[in-house]
């Protein structure tokens, strides 16, 4: 079993300020078994998993059931059960609560909408993904194919991880959508997911993506929102200068797992992506959620203008920005484009991501430097 002590940390560390703590993110991803390592230091504490039809009948009655609860309360897959979330205001608000709440859901704040609007100001949210590289050590090649997803990553052979992929895909349509109250057809968004696919790493537009599908500009902005509430799809926005160029304010989209993706454009192989055209956008994925789950994505953009000068990743901390490019080559050199980004956002630092082994400066401000070697070089930079 691969640890997650990052993640058990900042989880503690909620609960020490919060009594509502909400761990979000993808079915699979292990949030389950991470709140039960947390619980085996916690006592009392009383789990309810809202999958298990004996959970849901001792939930009938909730405020009879959870009020004399003392310690800690685990509330599994909490969006299947939202009427809940009213109980847990009041719960929340008592004087000197006797108990902690900490919530597991499989989608965002903005689908199971009870949760930012009933408990706003009360609950405090962990985001969670599969593994990262911290976590994992240096396999990033097995990671950067199968994923984090720990089912997929852990798998015996890559056909098994890959038929994981297919399985996890295939229940999330015809399944887990229906379960957060979202009623579209598994065919269409299946379609829709694929097209989706391949625009990864590219402006969203949804007006081309719209007409292939048959659909409307509204509903195909319905369908990516939708799968980025259930965390298989990130927005990356885009970041606004006050300089005299036009600049492009769409966001990018990319499918968050890097084994998802792989599974929906049928590459199953290292060599099957070498051969890929979406190898170069497969890789600034890859590296772009890798330093995502590092900072808050609330500080993370990427900024193009309409002359063709872009930075994958811009991280801002306070005022000072760093950039980040993610170039899946050997021999990394500038371009004209980064020059333009270092002097137009007046960057800290730029770092040029490839997958190779050394770190070495090729200017003042711009690093080339594997992965593996980036996370341990913000940290210290940035003292996080």
């Amino acid at each position: 079993m691969i640890k997650r002590d990052k993640l058990i940390k900042r989880t503690k560390n909620a609960l020490k300020r919060s009594i509502v703590v909400s761990i979000m993110g993808p079915r699979q991803c292990g949030k389950t078994t991470l709140a039960k390592m947390i619980t085996k230091t916690v006592d009392p504490c009383h789990f309810f998993d809202l999958e298990r039809p004996n959970d849901v009948a001792r939930l009938e009655n909730p405020m009879l059931a959870l009020e004399n609860l003392t310690g800690l309360i685990v509330l599994d897959e909490i969006q299947r059960m939202p009427n809940l979330f009213p109980i847990l205001r009041v719960l929340a608000d008592r004087e000197d609560s006797p108990a902690k709440f900490l919530l597991l859901g499989s989608a965002s704040p903005d689908i199971i909408r009870h949760t930012s609007e009933t408990l706003a100001g009360r609950v405090e949210f962990v985001p969670m993904g599969g593994f990262d590289l911290d976590e994992i050590g240096h396999k990033m090649n097995l990671l950067w194919i199968r994923g984090g997803f720990p089912r997929s990553f852990l798998s015996n052979n890559l056909d098994d991880s890959f038929a994981w992929r297919e399985n996890f895909v295939l229940t999330f349509l015809e399944r887990d959508l229906g379960q957060f109250g979202i009623h579209v057809s598994p065919q269409t968004m299946q379609r829709f997911w694929l097209m989706l696919a391949h625009s990864h790493g590219q402006v969203w537009n949804a007006s081309d993506l719209s007409r292939s599908l048959g659909i409307s500009y509204m509903t195909a902005k319905r369908y990516v929102d939708i799968l980025t509430g259930a965390f298989m799809v990130r927005q990356l926005p885009p970041w606004f200068e006050n300089i005299a160029k036009r600049q492009i304010k769409s966001p990018k989209v990319f499918i968050r797992d890097s084994g998802i993706f792989h599974y929906l454009i049928k590459v199953k192989t290292k060599n099957d992506l070498l051969a890929h055209p979406k190898l170069g956008t497969s890789w600034e994925g890859f590296v772009n959620e890798q330093i995502i789950n590092l900072f808050s994505e609330r500080n993370c953009y990427f900024w193009r203008t309409q002359a063709g000068a872009e930075l994958d990743l811009l991280y801002l901390n306070g005022v000072d920005k760093i950039g980040f490019e993610a170039k899946c080559t050997d021999a990394v050199k500038i371009s004209k484009s980064m020059r333009i980004a270092l002097q137009d956002l007046n960057l800290l630092h730029l770092f040029v991501v490839y997958p190779g082994n050394d770190t070495y400066q090729l200017d003042e401000k711009i690093t080339a430097i594997p992965i593996s070697d980036l996370l341990p070089k913000l940290r210290k930079m940035l003292k996080i």
